[in-house]
């Protein structure tokens, strides 16, 4: 669980940088574009199972990540440092809290929490189904056991819940994964009972938000179809992030994100 001692803005912002959260991440310039060209082209791995309905060449997607996550918004930078705004995951995560506070104004809204980073962001999203369970919501995990034959390593994987949350298990160890077809899976299972709320990331969220269900998600400097899911109105809020750091560093952003839902309902 998170450490629950309040922290003010300056502090989660200096916090964020010294851990790089944000400010000088550590996925470099070449290996963000390199993923930007693969958004670009189409390349299905880099979708997260959104279907962009815009033109989106290589510099759309660079002048939206400036925009949206902080990237350096120079298109001659091409090699070494590459950033994220620390305000602005600082302001996605406080509109990621309004969000899921809507949800749960409603009354016992039926949710839906997965992640394909079981290495750093497990930490937040137990945190937030713990959360989600204190205040009356319904946390879902349909198509518990399903498998599938994982195209890219040809192996079988599984989808697994830990604490409410679920994740691609391949054999005995939780594995980080891109691929929307275990969230399409879970879609499928629910049929018509579609969740009210999906907290994800990766392909969990996009395929999530193409089906039209209300999400919110976590995405790196590197990952930015969910940026582009945003700007075309098919996810709610995304969260601009280092997603692979040591867990506990998520702790004073996963507060900040607790307090936001709190204070909102």
């Amino acid at each position: 669980m998170s450490d629950r001692r309040p922290m003010t803005r300056e502090d989660l912002r200096a916090h964020l940088v010294r851990t790089r959260i944000a400010g000088d991440v550590a996925t470099s310039r070449e290996n963000n574009l390199d993923h930007y060209r693969a958004l670009a082209e189409r390349e299905p791995y880099h979708l997260f199972g959104l279907r962009p309905e815009g033109n989106w060449d290589e510099r759309d997607v660079l002048e939206l990540m400036a925009k949206s996550a902080g990237v350096v918004a120079d298109p001659a930078h091409r090699f070494g440092q590459d950033t994220i705004d620390p305000d602005l995951t600082i302001d996605a995560v406080e509109a990621m809290g309004d969000t899921i506070a809507g949800a749960l104004r409603v009354g016992s809204p039926r949710v839906l929490i997965a992640t394909g980073h079981p290495t750093g962001l497990l930490a937040v999203h137990l945190v937030l189904a713990g959360l989600l369970e204190e205040h009356g919501a319904e946390l879902l995990s349909p198509a518990e056991g399903w498998s599938y034959r994982n195209p890219g390593t040809g192996r079988k994987n599984e989808i697994r819940y830990l604490g409410g949350v679920g994740m691609a298990a391949d054999r005995g160890n939780f594995i980080h994964t891109h691929d929307s077809t275990l969230m399409r899976a879970m879609l499928a299972e629910l049929g018509e009972e579609r969740p009210d709320l999906v907290i994800a990331d990766h392909g969990w969220a996009g395929a999530a938000g193409e089906a039209g269900v209300l999400t919110v998600g976590f995405a790196d400097s590197n990952d930015p179809a969910l940026f582009v899911g945003e700007a075309e109105g098919k996810i709610a809020v995304t969260v601009p992030l280092d997603d692979n750091v040591l867990p506990r560093h998520y702790a004073p952003l996963t507060n900040h994100l607790v307090e936001r839902v709190v204070r909102a309902l």
